[in-house]
């Protein structure tokens, strides 16, 4: 058994923390925000049998409870609307007082480096702050919006509790807070007029396999060759080290030194983020996530479509909660990003119940993996939980979607979900658009809007069978709906691409 993949027996002896009197995990604590009428949950360690009283500010009834052997408690409390700040005195062998704790909504915002990415510029890196970032932080002040930003770490194993804390928005704070968690609560604070929290667990470069458990890896033949992968990975290093350590050992004063072996990168190593940045977490009741990922698994786009809805139906079976709202960001125009793993982001709205996803192909960069309107993000991550969670009416919330096609003739009519409006082409003609006949070439295709169809033609293609749109690197195209939210690209066709078959 590798190093990196210990037992949960071994977690019992090393993840459980020294007792001393009451101890909380870091996401307990001061200027926290509890999810509104909710079951949530407080929980810590003490001493093993200790008893421990809970008095939460917004109810007169204490609530008892007492740790188990191992030192561990939990306790279920109900809240009420949103409201605060609330004070939670805990007594046990000794007493904490937990100050200025706001109840409202609680989202998880989660990812990669786009996530990850913060408002503020950082000198000489990758964080170049998003647009108007100067104007931006400037104007952060929301207290009632709280942020907590997860520390990055790895694990062989199972951990049960994180780094980072509380902290009020400021433009303090907000500087290096994921830009993209911070569009998207600022939209949900300043529309349903609650507090938010906002817990930021985001990691720049990391593939979607990081972020799942090894079991729902391991009971499934399609992703087993994920983690065989990484441990052959691990052999070649293993054996690269002990030889250089020879070699080491023989080099005299005046010889060269050889090189050190670098190990794997253990960011991209499958269930080790899980271990340490996401079960830790699921004690904490939440509202919903926000997510955006995928370009480290766009060369394996084709098996991206199985295994992102296999990490989103993991999370909500282990958070408990039943299937929470998760809502994510289709891969943005780029050069070095393939039209397949934006289908498999399509496919994947389209057959897991609950989920949402923002299209943006009118706000990327061909040139820059890290777009810097990350206020669009939010904006449009926010309008899917603002028409499907929190219930807004009226609200167009996604751009057009490709249900089903109708052959007519020489020509073929697409039909669409989410017209709002209606359809509309920026521009004096819609791009992006090509049609084939069955197994054909795809040729460049006139496209029409025909009230919400779209009737697509070429006049070499006699007898079409297929259309794609925007399948390409850069989709930069110019449909939209009248609400001005962009298309999704799409394909009616399904024959094997690129990634086909890759694991």
């Amino acid at each position: 058994m590798k190093p990196f993949f210990l037992s949960l027996v071994v977690l019992l002896f090393v993840c459980t923390p020294l007792k001393a009197k009451i101890k909380l995990p870091a996401l307990v604590g001061d200027h926290m925000v509890l999810q509104q009428n909710a079951e949530i949950n407080i929980w810590g360690w003490a001493d093993p049998g200790e008893a421990i009283t809970i008095t939460p500010g917004w109810q007169s009834e204490k609530v008892s409870t007492s740790a188990n052997t191992e030192g561990n408690w939990k306790v279920t409390v109900a809240t009420p609307a949103a409201g605060g700040p609330y004070e939670i005195v805990l007594e046990g062998k000794n007493k904490i007082t937990l100050s200025d704790v706001l109840l409202g909504e609680v989202w998880i915002c989660s990812g990669q480096s786009n996530m990850h990415m913060p408002v503020g510029k950082y000198e000489d890196s990758w964080k170049t702050g998003v647009m108007n970032y100067e104007k931006e932080v400037k104007e952060a002040d929301y207290p009632q919006i709280r942020l907590f930003t997860v520390a990055l770490k790895t694990s062989d194993s199972l951990q049960n509790d994180v780094e980072g804390n509380w902290q009020a928005c400021s433009p303090e704070t907000v500087y290096g807070f994921s830009a993209a968690g911070y569009f998207f609560g600022r939209e949900i604070h300043q529309t349903q007029n609650v507090p938010v929290g906002l817990i930021t667990s985001a990691w720049g470069g990391t593939p979607a396999e990081a972020w799942t458990k090894r079991e729902v890896l391991e009971s499934d033949p399609d992703f087993v060759p994920i983690l065989d992968r990484y441990e052959e990975k691990y052999d070649k290093y293993q054996a690269e080290l002990t030889k250089y350590q020879a070699q080491s050992r023989k080099a005299g004063p005046a010889n060269t030194r050889p090189e050190k072996p670098k190990p794997p990168q253990y960011s991209k190593a499958p269930s080790l983020i899980y271990n340490a940045m996401v079960y830790p977490l699921l004690n904490y009741t939440v509202r919903g996530v926000v997510w955006y990922q995928g370009e480290s698994n766009a060369e394996r786009a084709h098996q991206y479509r199985k295994l992102f809805p296999a990490m989103i139906k993991n999370w909500r079976n282990d958070w408990k909660q039943g299937d929470f709202p998760f809502y994510f960001v289709q891969i943005a125009p780029h050069r070095g990003q393939n039209p397949e793993i934006r289908e498999a982001q399509l496919l994947s709205m389209k057959s897991v119940p609950n989920t949402g996803m923002v299209v943006l192909t009118d706000a990327g960069n061909a040139q820059n993996i890290h777009p810097l309107n990350k206020q669009v993000v939010g904006k449009r991550l926010a309008l899917w939980a603002r028409a499907q969670t929190y219930g807004e009416k009226g609200l167009v919330y996604s751009g057009p979607i490709f249900t089903h096609m109708k052959k007519e003739g020489e020509k073929i009519r697409l039909y669409f979900d989410y017209t709002g409006s209606g359809l509309v082409c920026k521009g004096d003609s819609l791009t992006h658009f090509t049609i084939a006949e069955k197994n054909g070439e795809f040729l460049p295709a006139k496209a029409e809007i025909e009230n919400n169809t779209i009737v697509v033609s070429n006049p070499e293609i006699k007898n079409p069978a297929a259309v794609r749109f925007g399948w390409e690197n850069v989709p930069e195209h110019n449909l939209f709906n009248k609400e001005g939210l962009p298309a999704s690209p799409f394909r009616t066709d399904n024959r094997p691409e690129a990634t086909y078959g890759k694991q």
